[in-house]
């Protein structure tokens, strides 16, 4: 759904974007990391047709970003930073203003108006003027207007910012029905819990260029090591710990818990169980320690 090769943009003697290369498929979530001034809206940008790449090429739903730059605008949602949402303007009458412009038949951008608007729990701000509503409240009928004429692909920039948890939940939500709806979205975001929950694929950019890229799981175990678990027992584990050298790494422990790294947990874990359960320690629990998103892009962007 989302092609991109060698994908450069240059100003002058700045280069924006390095050669990108990504593929999303239908479906999928790519979240796009990186500090401020890396790349990402120069690149989505090129994406959404308003910038002409220096070199390479990109394709969205099918169509190449140079050579056909208006049926790519007709395929794609966008949320930017920047909103252009008119305040004098009630929701209604902006989302049909809108729907007008995409083309679509004041049956149909009505009737995809008054669902967006339910689904995102705006109901009761549709007789304000815009210029009434909070950040929160603006965004959400941003991302509505980003979704009204039913694109394949949403290119979100921060969807969830300055929003209430609650209204969050509900655009994460969103987000999450959207991608089993088959659709494409690119996701450029600080949130790295967000981008944790909502993504099959974490690309970081720095300086312009890829510089890791994979699931979050794979991204975790290639740049954080071995899995970490931890097990705590109902006994002492004293004089226990030195026989299971020839099992696991053991990274800490206390008197009654171990943590430790497993490069095959499925291969390890029932070994050391069966070897406990002979020497007669009672396991309480043994689970794998959390890593997080976060702990992978900061060690990224601080080794690059």
């Amino acid at each position: 759904m989302i092609e991109m090769h060698a994908l450069t943009k240059q100003f002058d003697a700045f280069l924006a974007v390095d050669a990108v290369s990504l593929t999303v498929r239908p479906g999928e979530v790519l979240a796009l990391l990186g500090p401020n001034g890396a790349g990402k809206t120069t690149t989505v940008r090129m994406l959404m047709s308003i910038l002409r790449p220096t070199s390479g090429w990109a394709r969205v739903a099918g169509y190449d970003v140079t050579e056909a730059p208006e049926a790519v605008r007709r395929s794609v949602g966008v949320l930017t930073e920047h909103h252009g949402l008119y305040f004098r303007m009630k929701s209604e009458e902006y989302l049909d203003f809108y729907g007008e412009l995409y083309g679509l038949p004041p049956a149909v951008r009505r009737a995809r108006a008054a669902d967006l608007i339910d689904r995102f729990g705006m109901r009761e701000a549709v007789g304000k003027r815009l210029g009434e509503y909070s950040k929160g409240m603006r965004q959400k009928l941003a991302l509505i207007r980003s979704m009204l004429h039913d694109p394949p692909v949403l290119l979100l920039d921060e969807p969830t910012s300055a929003m209430d948890p609650q209204s969050a939940r509900l655009v994460r939500d969103a987000i999450a029905q959207l991608r089993s709806e088959q659709r494409t979205i690119i996701l450029c975001t600080h949130n790295l819990p967000e981008a944790e929950a909502l993504a099959d694929q974490i690309a970081i950019i720095r300086r312009g260029r890829i510089i890791a890229c994979g699931t979050p799981a794979a991204l975790k175990r290639e740049l954080l090591g071995a899995a970490l678990l931890e097990l705590r027992a109902a006994a002492p584990l004293d004089g226990v710990v030195a026989d299971l050298a020839d099992l696991i790494e053991v990274v800490a422990a206390g008197p009654d818990w171990i943590r430790y790294r497993a490069a095959d947990p499925t291969v390890t874990n029932p070994a050391l169980l069966q070897r406990l359960a002979e020497r007669r320690v009672p396991v309480v629990t043994l689970s794998e320690v959390p890593r997080s998103l976060e702990d992978v892009y900061l060690q990224v962007v601080q080794e690059i």
